[in-house]
Order: C-alpha cells, then sequence, then structure tokens
C-alpha cells in the first residue's frame, strides 16, 4: 500500500520545531501545533496550525509566535519572577509586560531574522485593534504603553503603525516620570533579576503601585545571606501570603498558615453572607480595567476581600475568526444553521416586529393636549361638554431616538454546552441583524478561559511555590464574535465558533463583565446597554480550590454594584434555569433554552418603549400650559429605563 503524501506543511512545521528547540536550548522542547494555540505551558509550546496557503506574513506571524515562547524559555525565572512582582494593583500587568519586553529584546539584538519574526507578530497583533481617543484617555492600557517604549529603547524599532498614535498621546507624560529610568534598562537586557529592580522603580515613579514596600532589592539581600543571623521578621513583614521571611521557616508552619488565613476568609465570607445588612455596609471596590483587579475596600472594613489576579500574562482577548481557521468556521456555521432552523423561524418573527417597533419610533410620536394643532377627535366629547375647555388639539413631533449600542454578553462556560449555547448565538445572530436594520449597533462577546483545572497561571503559582491566598488563578480568553462596527454580514460566520468542541470550559463572569462595560464606555454613541446571557454562577475550580468559596461570586456582585449605581451603561441579564435576579436589579428568568428569544426581544422592546415613554412626557410637559390650566394628568416613574424584575416560567 502507497505512503499517503506528506502534506506541505510539514518541512515548514519540522524546521520551525527545530528552530525553536536550538533559540530554547532545550532539546526535548515539545512543538505542537493546535487550534487552541499560542499558548506556552512548561516545556510544551502549542502553535496555530499555518493555513493552507501559506504566505510569507503567515510564515513570519507564527514562526515569531514560535521564537517568543523558545525566548521565555530559555531567558525567563518564573521562580525569580514571582518573587518580585508587585502583589497586587495596575503594577501586576506593567511589569509583566516590560519582562516579556526584556524577553524579546535579548532574541531581537541577537538575531536579525528573529527580530524581523517578532515584528510581524506585534503588527499582525495591532493591525486587528481600532483605536478609540476616548477610550485611551478614560482608562489607557498603560502596560501596552510602557511595553510598546521599552521595546523602542531597547531594540530601535517603533511602535506598530496602528501603535503609534496611542504611544504618542503619553509619551512626553511617561518619559517626564520614569525617562532616565527607561533608559537604564539598555544595560540590564541579560540581567533578569536587576531588570526587575529597575522596572519595579519605573511602576513607582509613574505610581502604579502602592504595594512596593517589598522592593527587589531586600530580597536580593536575602539570597546573598546577608540577613542571616537577624532576628524574625516582625509583623510588618507579614504580607499576606502565609511566607516568613526568615530563611529558617519551615514547611510545616508555611501550611499552617495558608490553612489558616483560609479558614479565616471562608468565615468571613460566610459571616458577610448570612448578614443581610453586610453587602450595604462595604463600599463596592473601585472597578478596574479588565486587568486590573479591584481595590479594597477604603474604609478600612477588613472583612472585605480584595479581589486578586494571580498573573495576567497567560490571558487573552482574542477575534473569533483568530481561533479557528475559515474553512472550519464556515462548516460549524452551517451545522449550526442546520440545527437550528425552527427556532430561527420563531426567533425572526420576534426580531421582525421589533424591527417594526423600533423603525415605527424613529419615525414620529404625537403631542396631545395643546392650543393649537390637528383637532384631537377623541377629545371632542369634552367640546360639546365643555364648550369652555380648551386642549383639544393634537402635533406630530420627531421622537428624539438617541443613538444605541448594545452589547450581548454570552457565558461561554461548559455547562452552556448543547441546546443553550445554539440557541444563544442564533438569538444574538439574529438581534444583530434585526438592529442593525434600524441602526442600533451591537457587539457580540463571549466568556470562558482557555484551560481547565488553572492552565498555564495555575503552573505558574506552582512553580512560584504556593504563595497563598494568589487571587484567581486560571488564563481568561474573551472572545469578540462581531464588534459593534463590523457589520453583520462580515461577522456571520463567527458565531459558528461556539460549537467548536472544546471551546466551552470555565466562566469567570466578574472580569468577564468588566471588560465589556469597559468597551462600552469607551463609546461614542449617547445611549449603550449590556445584555448578559448565562446559565449559572462563576465557577472556576483552580480559583475557588484556593481562595474562599463565595470568592468568584462576590467579585460579581461588586461589580454588578458598580456598573449598576455608577455607570451610564443600561445592564440587564438573562439567566437560563439560573436565578440571576439574585445578582442583577434588572433581570429575567427562563426555565427553557426556548424561550430565550422571546425574553430577549421583550426585554431590549421594553427598554426603547420605555426612552419613548420618558421623552414624549418630557416632551409634552414642555409643550403643554401651566398645570393651573390643565386636567390631572397621569403619574407614573419618570426616569426609569427598566420594568420591575419579573420571571418567566414555561
Amino acid at each position: 500500500m502507497a505512503k499517503n503524501p506528506e502534506s506541505p506543511l510539514e518541512p515548514f512545521k519540522r524546521a520551525l520545531a527545530h528552530a525553536a528547540r536550538s533559540l530554547a536550548e532545550t532539546a526535548d522542547l515539545e512543538i505542537v501545533f493546535s487550534g487552541e494555540g499560542p499558548q506556552l505551558s512548561g516545556n510544551r509550546c502549542v502553535l496555530p496550525h499555518p493555513p493552507r496557503d501559506l504566505t510569507p506574513a503567515d510564515a513570519a506571524r507564527i514562526r515569531g509566535l514560535a521564537d517568543q515562547m523558545a525566548l521565555r524559555v530559555a531567558h525567563h525565572d518564573p521562580a525569580a519572577h514571582a518573587k518580585t512582582r508587585p502583589q497586587s494593583g495596575p503594577g501586576q500587568p506593567i511589569y509583566d509586560a516590560l519582562e516579556q519586553a526584556r524577553i524579546e529584546a535579548v532574541g531581537a539584538i541577537a538575531m536579525g531574522g528573529v527580530k524581523s519574526n517578532l515584528k510581524a507578530v506585534l503588527e499582525h497583533s495591532w493591525s486587528r485593534r481600532v483605536f478609540n481617543e476616548v477610550e485611551a484617555m478614560t482608562a489607557p492600557p498603560m502596560a501596552e504603553i510602557l511595553s510598546l517604549l521599552v521595546r523602542e529603547r531597547l531594540t530601535g524599532e517603533p511602535p506598530p503603525p496602528m501603535a503609534r498614535a496611542l504611544v504618542d498621546m503619553f509619551r512626553a507624560e511617561v518619559e517626564a516620570k520614569a525617562g532616565h529610568d527607561i533608559e537604564r534598562l539598555t544595560g540590564a537586557v541579560a540581567d533578569q533579576k536587576a531588570f526587575a529592580r529597575i522596572a519595579r522603580t519605573i511602576i513607582r515613579d509613574l505610581e502604579m503601585g502602592d504595594d512596593l514596600s517589598d522592593a527587589p532589592d531586600q530580597a536580593e539581600d536575602g539570597d546573598e545571606g546577608e540577613q542571616e543571623g537577624e532576628p524574625e521578621a516582625s509583623e510588618d513583614n507579614d504580607d499576606g501570603d502565609g511566607e516568613s521571611q526568615s530563611p529558617q521557616s519551615s514547611t510545616m508552619d508555611e501550611d499552617e498558615a495558608q490553612q489558616r488565613e483560609s479558614d479565616d476568609a471562608d468565615s468571613q465570607m460566610t459571616q458577610s453572607e448570612e448578614d443581610p445588612d453586610a453587602e450595604d455596609t462595604d463600599d463596592p471596590p473601585e472597578m478596574g480595567d479588565g486587568d486590573t483587579p479591584a481595590r479594597p475596600d477604603p474604609s478600612g472594613d477588613n472583612r472585605a476581600v480584595t479581589y486578586k489576579v494571580f498573573t495576567t500574562a497567560h490571558d487573552e482577548v482574542v477575534a473569533a475568526e483568530e481561533l479557528c481557521d475559515p474553512e472550519e468556521l464556515t462548516r460549524l456555521r452551517a451545522y449550526l444553521d442546520q440545527q437550528l432552523a425552527s427556532v430561527s423561524n420563531v426567533v425572526s418573527r420576534l426580531a421582525n416586529k421589533l424591527q417594526r417597533k423600533l423603525l415605527a419610533q424613529q419615525n414620529r410620536s404625537w403631542t396631545f393636549d395643546l392650543e393649537e394643532g390637528l383637532l384631537d377627535t377623541a377629545r371632542l366629547t369634552r367640546v360639546i361638554t365643555d364648550p369652555t375647555a380648551s386642549l383639544a388639539f393634537k402635533e406630530e413631533q420627531d421622537t428624539d431616538f438617541r443613538d444605541t449600542v448594545v452589547t450581548i454578553l454570552i457565558d461561554n462556560s461548559g455547562s452552556m454546552r448543547g441546546r443553550p449555547i445554539m440557541v444563544a448565538a442564533v438569538c444574538a445572530d439574529i438581534l444583530a441583524r434585526t438592529l442593525e436594520r434600524c441602526s442600533v449597533k451591537t457587539e457580540i462577546l463571549g466568556f470562558t478561559t482557555r484551560a481547565w483545572k488553572g492552565g498555564s497561571s495555575r503552573e505558574d503559582w506552582l512553580k512560584a511555590g504556593k504563595p497563598a491566598q494568589p487571587g484567581r488563578l486560571n488564563d481568561l480568553r474573551h472572545i469578540i464574535y462581531k464588534a459593534a462596527d463590523s457589520p453583520w454580514r462580515r461577522a456571520r460566520r463567527n458565531l459558528g465558533l461556539m460549537m467548536r468542541e472544546g471551546l466551552l470550559k470555565e466562566n469567570i463572569d466578574g472580569e468577564a463583565l468588566m471588560w465589556a462595560h469597559q468597551r462600552l464606555i469607551g463609546r461614542s454613541e449617547q445611549r449603550r446597554i449590556l445584555l448578559v446571557i448565562s446559565d449559572g454562577a462563576p465557577v472556576d475550580d483552580s480559583t475557588l480550590s484556593v481562595n474562599s468559596g463565595h470568592y468568584l461570586e462576590r467579585h460579581l456582585r461588586e461589580v454588578i454594584t458598580e456598573i449598576e449605581t455608577k455607570s451610564p451603561v443600561q445592564l440587564i441579564a438573562i439567566g437560563i434555569g439560573h436565578d440571576v435576579t439574585r445578582y442583577y436589579k434588572n433581570a429575567v428568568t427562563i426555565v427553557d433554552v426556548e424561550q430565550l428569544a422571546g425574553a430577549m426581544v421583550e426585554q431590549l422592546a421594553d427598554l426603547f418603549d420605555e426612552e419613548v415613554r420618558r421623552v414624549t412626557r418630557k416632551t409634552a410637559s414642555m409643550l403643554a400650559p401651566p398645570p393651573s390650566t390643565q386636567g390631572p394628568q397621569g403619574s407614573g416613574p419618570r426616569g426609569s429605563t427598566f420594568k420591575e424584575v419579573r420571571k418567566v416560567s414555561a
């Protein structure tokens, strides 16, 4: 029997694997090609499948991804990195980004080919992003800005074209505060520990960290044994992770401290959940930008548990088309359409009703009880019964229909597998098409994790010595199925990705909600609506195994409270077989996934109906005569946007 002919891509894959092992200086480095890449886990590099029609640009990008991982294996010490890494706050992502810039600079300075490959990866990444000046000013991505500035200083390569405007916005400010220390980095590229000390100084210069008392210099002194013979650390040296600075501390002592802190946190959480007033007495923490952990309660109440993130190095925000090749996306979309043909018809009919309602609202409305205008025939009886009565005229008015953007955030956890995720995908797809016809921009997002049981984040935690209370301990994956400015016809195929086996994993709702909210805040539309679809509470086994059992749920409540009380974004939620009304003020729970289409259309229709009623009442109040010449007016809640919370049963 003749052997199957070798794929044309196999020589490229073999050459890439050999080059990566050589660059990593590790003969047993495992190179795997999968749709889950790029990802580095120990000595295992997962790279995306090369496209069948491999262009020079695609080849350079994939080689660049392999070079990034190989350089990290060769020139990065995870234990040393974790030892001097800020424990919380915005300094964490900046510290990680500067270390990644150092790693890549080592290869770029030594080898021109590696430099070109890394440049291709960076330019490809930024070419898919849209620069939004408002969003940049509201929540500047300082980690990315500093990373690009440091790369430019170390390698001489300017930022990618799509990133130059963003970097130039903050270049003068950064150089004024930390320019001298950034210049010092050029002499410490080959020394990770020296580079880390300067990186911490830069974070301090920019006032982006408030926990820098455990400076790297102290850690270095401890490594060199200069603290030998000193008394044990006082209570001020306890950094909250159960580890003592004394080198003689035993493993048993560390385990006991970790267990004691875990028990304390559990008891505090239980007390907070049982006390109905506990949620009201704790001010919600400030919201971050998706990568920034929430800050502790400024009131000093020790019952509040600060939400932390152990590492953001493995998190990703990715477009759906980057996780799957075009042929497979087309196949998955066809499968989705085939499975839900009957549901699509029902959703389409509901969506058409919504479309007619929205278009009618955008066209006209009527103002009644005027002194002049068109005769209001419905009030002719008033003229007959009381000839002296006025206000029998009406006038047609253009409705102030504000430009609107709607974000649909879909839970992509494993519990949604099967029919729930199918129905959610089709409903979001048809609603996006309908709202687009009505000039309402729509964004479709999904959230899950990159791995089960913690992934690379947990491996980093293990290598760092299992510090206690590490916070969120998994690799986030936030997916953009359809951007708000992308037309429906271009993004339609992307929703088929939800049908892909292995995509749906665990769900960390709080950070996903922060991410979707931050994207909306950066939009220029006058009205912003966030619709969340979920079927359960946040669950991540890795995080909950080393933190309190209510850790993720409490953070979700804090984020929801922050949005509902302080944000201009209107937040609504739909729970599939899960009571989301205990989290969200404006929510509906359905018991059958087949009701999802009706619930989504009804919720959006209610929002727009309430808006039109509010605007109409406001217009009538401005045009009507003084109250003394009118009859009694109907009363109702003003400024209300949402209907009452309710449940829909089968």
